[in-house]
């Protein structure tokens, strides 16, 4: 395992120098590029992303692919490995470099597997972004979790499905990969195709510091100062009758709303009160104190919520999915509108909520 680990380390150690050095000549340029990995978020060491498994040693294969630079070597089959799989634990300390991206391996990278088993072709320079901001879950995970459940009934079996972190890539592709909670019965917007300028991940991204060329956007959405303020759809989607905010002000009061009736749901259906958490795993826990806020103490693993009903479990997946892109208002706003207004009108079946009245798309 030793041997391993020091052999890939080597390997990508001088795939790091010569991709770089083929692809930079100037020195200036490359140190511009280096500071700006070093000061964003791939390249962070003390990042949780990459320091979380320091006391195993190791950052286990299921995990590896996303938060090793030598675990994304072997996914993409850069070291000699079997392409699409992590062989062994990958190293710690290890965040996402030069060498993640830069290699034959990763640039012929065009199609990527989401955790609804469908595939997206045609990707181009965004397909290993596409790897690792899909999330871990999407509407067939939480189906399997609630097969031949009554709707309403607390059931000690279930528990809360986290989509994971970082689910821009599933929220752009909407209904063509299912990453948010899908009811049945509902049709979801597709893939949000922008402008060709605009389409890829990189158009926008800058690839090293990860930050939003913000004038891009500003050029072409005039009248506003900043992008938070650009409304790309025109109705009063969360009905409180303001049609000037941008579309993600939108989201985010009926994101908002959407938590207010869990809390009533589970209070008065589930009769077990809930909280949420933004900071604590599995984020949703007892409100043992019935304050509306879960307290330091009560963000503890031990306190999870445990009062699950079938319906509560698919509102509370999709409020997740809408905090865990907070660009979604950006990479496909009409597909979440459409989750949060589907979450918080089931809710609404069963609890005093105001469902707006308005277009869900």
């Amino acid at each position: 395992m030793l041997g391993k680990a020091i052999h890939s380390a080597v390997f990508v150690a001088s795939l790091l120098v010569t991709s770089v050095a083929g692809a930079q000549d100037d020195k200036a340029e490359l140190s511009v590029i280096v500071e700006a990995w070093r000061n964003a978020p791939h390249g962070d060491y003390h990042s949780p992303s990459f320091t979380h498994w320091n006391a195993e040693g190791e950052v286990p294969t299921q995990c590896a692919a996303c938060h090793s630079e030598l675990g994304f070597v072997d996914f993409l089959g850069a070291d000699g490995s079997v392409t699409g799989v992590v062989d062994a634990p990958a190293a710690i300390n290890s965040p996402i470099g030069c060498a993640s991206c830069h290699t034959s391996a990763a640039h012929d990278l065009d199609t990527v597997s989401f955790p609804s088993g469908e595939s997206v072709g045609s990707l181009g320079p965004s397909a290993v972004c596409t790897v690792c901001h899909q999330g871990r879950a999407s509407t067939d995970t939480v189906s399997g979790r609630i097969e031949n459940l009554d709707e309403d009934e607390v059931d000690p079996d279930l528990s809360f499905v986290n989509v994971h972190d970082g689910v821009a890539a599933a929220t752009m592709h909407g209904a063509q990969v299912r990453g948010g909670y899908q009811y049945l019965g509902r049709d979801y917007v597709g893939r949000f195709e922008h402008v060709p300028s605009a389409s890829t991940c990189t158009a926008c991204h800058d690839p090293h510091s990860t930050e939003v060329a913000t004038e891009t956007c500003l050029s072409c959405h005039r009248g506003v100062d900043t992008i938070e303020a650009i409304r790309t759809r025109h109705h009063d989607f969360d009905g409180d009758g303001d049609t000037a905010e941008g579309i993600h002000g939108e989201i985010e009061t009926l994101r908002d709303r959407l938590g207010e009736a869990i809390s009533d749901y589970a209070a008065i259906v589930a009769e077990a009160p809930i909280g949420y958490s933004t900071e604590a795993f599995p984020y949703f826990f007892a409100d043992t104190n019935g304050d509306g806020a879960i307290d330091a103490d009560e963000a503890a693993f031990p306190n999870r919520y445990q009062g699950w009903t079938l319906r509560l479990l698919k509102a509370a997946y999709n409020h997740q999915f809408a905090h865990n892109d907070p660009g979604a208002y950006v990479h496909n706003p009409g597909y979440v509108l459409q989750l949060l207004h589907d979450s918080i009108a089931s809710l609404a079946e069963r609890v005093d909520v105001d469902v707006p009245l308005v277009r869900r798309d």
